[in-house]
């Protein structure tokens, strides 16, 4: 059996549809802290199991019989080392045999402040006993899809990357590749850097809206503090809004650069251009 936890999370939800396309519904486990929003998997023949990644206990019961792991990173930050590490001995007690991991490009070199979490959790997979596989994902094309609304609303799509080029790729071509590793199509022990195939940058991004929907809505670089601002007046809670901010900033510095392929290799085929993800962000607007 092949568990997937956080399953009803948007990669997870994602992993375990691409994931129900290779094997039968009675060979996956959903792992999730709500099974009510597993419902529908339930309904498909999907075991769902309650856990949390702060219960090491139900973590456990719900490996049972569990052969290979999806751990997706968690999104409770300052707390995802020791919220993973629990996963990680959950599984090994329960006698998994692989765990492939959701980590971030250059996990233990980025200038990014998400790197630490990252890097540790990998440094304990390579402790445990259990066999992994380390997918070091890039950026997500809906991380800046995400703000096409409020560019559409303002005539402005705003950031702090300056000339940073991102090679970044749907969520989709990502929970691709984990899946391709659950089932057996990626080396064992393996640290894996992915990143979409074409890079581009925020001055490239906005020429893109503005090319579909036919209004100018240009590219406005502002400082750090300054974007995280408007971010705060839109509503994000403030880690969030200074997060993002800090990540363009380490976005101007390459920390979203990567011209490896590895991900389109891994998955068989290209991966999503940004101008289909934007296509799909205006259609969904």
């Amino acid at each position: 059996m092949i568990a997937i936890t956080a399953a009803t999370g948007q990669f997870g939800q994602l992993a375990v549809e691409q994931l129900l396309e290779k094997v039968p519904a009675t060979q996956v486990v959903a792992v999730v802290r709500d099974p009510a929003k597993a419902s529908a998997l339930a309904a498909r023949g999907v075991a769902v199991r309650t856990a949390s990644y702060d219960d090491p206990a139900a973590l456990q019961a719900a490996f049972a019989g569990v052969e290979k792991v999806l751990l997706i990173s968690g999104t409770d930050f300052g707390r995802r080392a020791q919220q993973h590490a629990n996963v990680i001995d959950a599984a090994r007690r329960a006698g998994a045999r692989l765990i492939v991991y959701t980590s971030l490009l250059r996990a233990d070199t980025t200038p990014l402040n998400l790197g630490p979490e990252h890097a540790a959790t990998e440094a304990t997979l390579k402790t445990s006993s259990v066999p992994f596989v380390i997918l070091r994902n890039g950026w997500y094309h809906e991380n800046y899809t995400a703000s096409v609304p409020a560019a559409l609303a303002h005539n402005a799509f705003v950031g702090s990357a300056g000339h940073g080029r991102i090679a970044s790729a749907a969520r989709a071509d990502y929970a691709a590749a984990a899946v391709v590793a659950l089932t057996d199509g990626a080396k064992v022990g393996s640290t894996y850097e992915l990143a979409g195939d074409a890079a581009y940058t925020l001055v490239e991004f906005a020429a893109e809206l503005s090319r579909q929907t036919g209004k100018p809505i240009p590219y406005v670089d502002l400082p750090e503090a300054e974007y995280a601002g408007i971010l705060l007046k839109a509503g994000l809670p403030p880690p969030l809004a200074q997060g993002l901010a800090s990540w363009d900033v380490g976005a101007a510095q390459g920390a979203l650069l990567d011209e490896g392929r590895a991900l389109s290799r891994l998955i068989g085929r290209p991966t999503t251009p940004i101008a289909d993800a934007i296509a799909r962000a205006l259609h969904a607007h």
